[in-house]
């Protein structure tokens, strides 16, 4: 089971953080998270799957980038977690 985390990502923030739930363009819902870290060479990718790793209290390796590397809207999934349970743990965070 993995869960997708839809995500819009603000690079360069005073501090890494979840904004909470937006909507999109298409009406879908979207977590907006701000890193520290630069776009630069996917630093800001990696500091956003780091992140959301540690608040959803999961390995780093169970956090990957599905789509939108270069793209601030992306697709993060999360290894063996539901969709409920990530929902869940990101309210509680």
């Amino acid at each position: 089971m993995n869960a997708r985390i839809p995500v819009k990502l603000t690079p360069r923030a005073a501090t890494d953080r979840i904004d909470g739930w937006d909507v999109d363009p298409d009406g879908r819902p979207v977590l907006k998270v701000r890193v520290r870290a630069q776009p630069v060479e996917g630093e800001a990718n990696a500091a956003l799957t780091a992140f959301l790793a540690k608040t959803l209290g999961v390995p780093k390796r169970d956090v990957t980038l599905a789509r939108g590397g270069q793209s601030r809207l992306k697709m993060i999934e999360v290894e063996g977690l539901d969709d409920a349970e990530v929902r869940a743990r990101l309210s509680s965070a």
